[in-house]
């Protein structure tokens, strides 16, 4: 029975889609998740709608599935609220696992996001420079959850 679990198809490695303005946090958040799991694929795009191109494919960088969003809410063209209004409205893109990690801490921004069915809300001001808990936050959820595919 675990050989058949090991050998499943939902066991390819996950990438982690970031989708945010901010280049530094991108590149640092980058940088973290390469360092502490080399294995796991990194994909950046700068707002909400370069996010949904990498997404549709129609994107120089697309990105397969299985993958895990990182999401900021503060951005230029598409914030990342609308963002997710566009994927849960789209059946091929609805299922797709967002974490928001934002540098705002408003109960509101907070409780609306997880009323679009976020997997988790990250303030950066609480993950500190190293990112080292977030990285291990993610390698964890990445490697231990089956994600839709």
């Amino acid at each position: 029975m675990h050989d058949t679990l090991t050998q499943a198809p939902h066991t390819r490695e996950p990438r982690i889609l970031i989708i945010d303005d901010d280049d530094i946090y991108s590149e640092l958040v980058e940088r973290a998740l390469r360092k502490a799991a080399p294995d796991i694929s990194v994909v950046a795009a700068e707002d909400g709608q370069e996010g949904i191109d990498v997404l549709t494919g129609r994107a120089a960088n697309p990105c397969e599935k299985p993958l895990v969003i990182l999401l900021d809410i503060n951005m230029p063209r598409m914030n990342g609220f609308e963002f997710l209004k566009e994927i849960r409205a789209k059946p091929e893109l609805r299922n797709h696992v967002v974490f928001m990690f934002t540098t705002s801490e408003a109960e509101e921004d907070r409780d609306r996001a997880y009323d679009f069915g976020v997997a988790g809300y990250i303030a950066k001001s609480r993950v500190g420079p190293q990112m080292a808990g977030m990285t291990e936050l993610l390698k964890s959820y990445a490697s231990t959850v089956i994600l839709p595919g």
